[in-house]
């Protein structure tokens, strides 16, 4: 199951599990559309995989199978 990690590990938007938005690669690094298509150009900084649209989870289902609530963004990193 998809972790669903928080934020993007760019610059830290938040990108909630049940909306549409996150890009994520094979290692699920996440990212915002914004970085993932700007900056980063479609490749994932830490491993140079390709970065995918993240499916989103059913509201419904997030008690059930929540994501997760690590943030991976670090300021100044």
């Amino acid at each position: 199951m998809l972790e669903m990690r928080p934020d993007c590990e760019h610059c830290g938007t938040d990108l909630p599990a049940d909306r549409p938005g996150a890009h994520i690669c094979s290692f699920e690094c996440t990212f915002c559309l914004d970085c993932a298509k700007g900056p980063l150009a479609g490749s994932c900084p830490n491993c140079s995989g390709e970065l995918r649209p993240r499916p989103i989870r059913a509201t419904a289902l997030l008690a059930r199978a929540p994501a997760s609530t690590e943030r991976k963004y670090k300021a100044n990193a």
